[in-house]
């Protein structure tokens, strides 16, 4: 079996076009679908249902990706293994990260790094943590350094490197800055909020912390960029549950009765495959786990 049409078939199925597949591989769109092709000649079976420009798949499908994935993860390991024995610290890289850790915490660490091992190519992608962790899962990205889950799912190890204390915050202005403190969470939940989408592991962290009230959040607007919530909060739309990292004089922090919250930053990668002498590397660069 073609290693290429695997990676090809793999690609298509994840993205769910063949364009979004070419442009993952760098490959024209005519050589994804040649190399689908040849592995479905070569299974004799369809592997993709294309309706219009909607492409599913089959159950012959379904049941080859799993399979596909775990052949191209064990070539991979054994990439690695042969690759580590040499015990040079070199090639591609590949982290993701979030946008809040990419622009307040990995800074000084990439640049120690990079200087430390020039010969390695990093290749840092910028997502959300929900992402990053799906795509180590995958296999697709190597390492993640990101807000990490509550409940892992069992094939990612975790490290945690940053507990990250979160704040209710106000604009100066707020109703609520007149009230006496501290505030009961049915006194918040009387004002519209801004805070990170569904789905996301802050917000589930926020949702779970209100479940015992019985409340519902009245939410005026969600969104995965932590600096777009500050800038809304700071002008007024409504209150918001930011890192402590994030306060600014344009900001008041909240005193909510019971409620103390707080999310864990570190790295995330794949227990079941070997991580390159890069990868131990950069996990070796992190910092120790800071006390709360």
């Amino acid at each position: 079996m073609d290693i290429a049409a695997l990676q090809a078939f793999v690609a298509v199925a994840e993205t769910g076009s063949f364009s979004q597949a070419s442009d993952r591989l760098f490959l024209t769109q005519p050589a994804i679908s040649k190399r689908v092709a040849q592995l479905e000649s070569e299974l004799d079976t369809r592997l993709f249902d294309r309706i219009g420009r909607t492409i599913t798949l089959t159950e012959s499908g379904k049941a080859l990706l799993p399979r596909a994935r775990h052949i191209l993860l064990e070539l991979e390991d054994s990439r690695r293994a042969i690759s580590n024995l040499s015990g040079k610290i070199a090639g591609q890289l590949d982290i993701g990260t979030s946008h809040h850790i990419g622009l307040h915490r990995l800074p000084p660490i990439l640049r120690h790094y990079t200087a430390s091992y020039p010969d390695v190519e990093l290749d840092l992608h910028f997502m959300d943590s929900e992402e990053a962790c799906r795509a180590v899962s995958h296999g697709d990205l190597e390492l993640g350094v990101v807000t990490l889950p509550l409940a892992p799912p069992p094939e990612l190890q975790i490290r945690i490197v940053w507990p990250d204390p979160l704040d209710f915050i106000v604009y100066p202005d707020h109703p609520l800055i007149s009230k006496p403190s501290p505030i009961s969470p049915t006194q918040l939940c009387e004002y519209p909020a801004i805070l990170p989408a569904p789905g996301t592991y802050t917000r589930e962290i926020i949702e779970r912390a209100f479940r015992p009230y019985g409340l519902h959040i009245p939410i005026r607007m969600g969104t995965n960029y932590l600096e777009t919530i500050k800038m809304m909060v700071s002008v007024g739309l409504g209150w918001s549950v930011l890192p402590r990292s994030m306060l600014s004089d344009d900001l008041r922090v909240l005193t909510i009765s019971e409620l103390h919250l707080s999310r864990r930053l570190g790295a995330v990668w794949h227990g079941g495959r070997m991580l390159s002498n890069a990868a131990q590397a950069m996990l070796d660069s992190l910092p120790a786990c800071e006390d709360e």
